[in-house]
């Protein structure tokens, strides 16, 4: 288990005499410590955790990694160069440890507990689709093994080690997503996480503005199969429909196992059916193998997250039967949801986030249901030099999908231009600055069977649209 003296081995500190303090949770933000947690102080643009370790500790939290003075009312403990060890004995908590920086003594404290944990973590990475993946690969693996996974998106260089920490040695295996934004970031979280296989799903233009270039974005992504182990320990799971990611097979030493869409493919997939509301039907191939699938994902774009997790659950030993019940029943929710709308409309909710492949995804779900169907579609954030010719793209699928058409934000305004470039009509089409005045417009233009998709980049607050509209629904 997590405790004190694992912290100060990790920071290589000197543990005799330690009180025997047993660490329960990890966390960043004050308001989600639970008791006996470790609460982290990190500096921040806007808050700072120093000014909130009092309330972690009010809430339970049993230690505090912090990297500067503190007031005299809270214990502290420095551990920094040249400081002497503490007298233990004096020593109750809850207390702070001082670090020279919290972030570094994180991301320390949970690669040296990830090497004490007998678990096998497989982690995920691509530019889209990473999230589902890993909800569904982690309700797979469960079928055989005590599973643990990232909660929510904490898949970054704080919120990866923090997953690490609240593993538990309890766990077999662990599910870990792994996000890029800049070269280095996954080699970084690898050598965090230690990863045995890894799963790469696609290659698109996603936060191309932060990366630079696309092929930054590829050597990026190729970071996680490049530390994976040799084989037959390692294993590198990916798309055989990418070439993007099928490349990456000359750059790791582990075994390569693909999936995708044609026989090619290690594990594929044929006579895809999309159900609309219902879910998705395929046909599973692998060697001489062939199973009938039916899984609750909205879409045909979901056949490669089934497979995705499919492989996982293969390659880490699980028999057919365990694979397709994890599929067919998993309770994973999916970041695309239908809920009621006004006066009878339905709405589906996509308002994570948006990129081209995406959203395109997206309007081929939208185009399998019945009713008249509207899209909202909010500008696409971080695509750098592709940002029109990605926005264009979506416009051209729009306007083969939808009746009508609402694009919100100065970017999704090249949505509508190739939209009515590309088929609709004007009265088909609306341009609009932001998500409230989305909300009166839809408010007055909606009804009874509508379907109507809301989808766009976080920072475009489509939420809000659907939190408004479900409340008068």
């Amino acid at each position: 288990m997590l405790t004190l003296k694992v912290v100060l081995e990790a920071l290589e500190r000197n543990t005799a005499g330690i009180p025997d303090v047993v660490i329960t949770d990890a966390a960043v933000d004050s308001r989600k410590v639970l008791s006996g947690g470790l609460f982290i102080a990190l500096p921040g643009e806007n808050v700072d955790g120093h000014d909130y370790v009092d309330a972690a500790f009010e809430r339970g939290a049993v230690l505090a990694l912090v990297g500067r003075e503190m007031p005299d009312t809270v214990q502290v403990v420095d551990l920094r160069e040249g400081q002497s060890d503490p007298d233990w004995q004096v020593v109750k908590p809850p207390f702070c440890l001082r670090v020279a920086d919290p972030l570094i003594a994180l991301q320390v404290a949970a690669s040296y507990y990830r090497r004490r944990l007998p678990m096998r973590v497989i982690g995920v990475t691509g530019s889209v689709g990473k999230s589902t993946t890993k909800e569904l690969a982690a309700e797979v693996l469960s079928r055989a093994f005590r599973t643990a996974k990232n909660p929510g998106n904490l898949n970054n260089e704080i919120g990866l080690p923090l997953s690490i920490l609240k593993s538990g040695e309890g766990q077999e295996r662990a599910v870990l997503e792994m996000g890029f934004y800049v070269p280095g970031e996954i080699k970084q979280l690898c050598e965090i996480a230690r990863p045995q296989v890894g799963v790469v799903t696609n290659i698109s233009h996603v936060h191309m503005e932060r990366a630079g270039s696309l092929e930054a974005i590829v050597a990026g992504k190729t970071e996680l199969v490049e530390s994976l182990p040799a084989a037959p320990e390692g294993t590198a799971i990916l798309n055989a429909d990418d070439e993007h990611v099928l490349a990456m097979a000359e750059h790791t030493r582990a075994r390569v196992f693909t999936y995708g869409l044609s026989p090619k493919a290690d594990l594929w997939a044929s006579g895809i059916e999309g159900l609309g509301l219902e879910g998705v039907r395929f046909v599973l191939h692998h060697g001489d193998t062939q199973l009938y699938v039916k899984v609750p994902l909205l879409g045909r774009h979901s056949v490669h997250t089934a497979l995705r997790a499919a492989a996982v659950g293969y390659v880490e030993g699980l028999n057919w039967s365990q694979i397709i019940a994890g599929l067919r029943e998993s309770k994973s929710q999916l970041r695309l949801v239908a809920v009621s709308g006004p006066d009878g409309s339905l709405l589906l909710d996509d308002t994570y986030n948006a990129a081209p492949s995406s959203v395109i995804a997206a309007l081929n779900l939208l185009a399998e249901l019945q009713g008249r169907r509207v899209a909202v579609l909010g500008d696409m954030l971080e695509l750098g030099a592709y940002e029109e010719a990605g926005h264009r793209r979506v416009g051209a699928r729009a306007a083969q999908v939808v009746e009508e058409l609402i694009a919100v934000g100065p970017r999704a305004a090249w949505i509508a231009d190739e939209a009515l470039r590309t088929g609709l009509a004007e009265h088909q089409v609306t341009r609009l600055d932001n998500s409230q005045e989305a909300i009166d417009l839809l408010q007055e233009r909606i009804g009874e069977g509508d379907v109507v998709l809301v989808k766009g980049s976080r920072g475009m607050r489509m939420d809000l649209i659907v939190a408004a509209l479900e409340e008068v629904s």
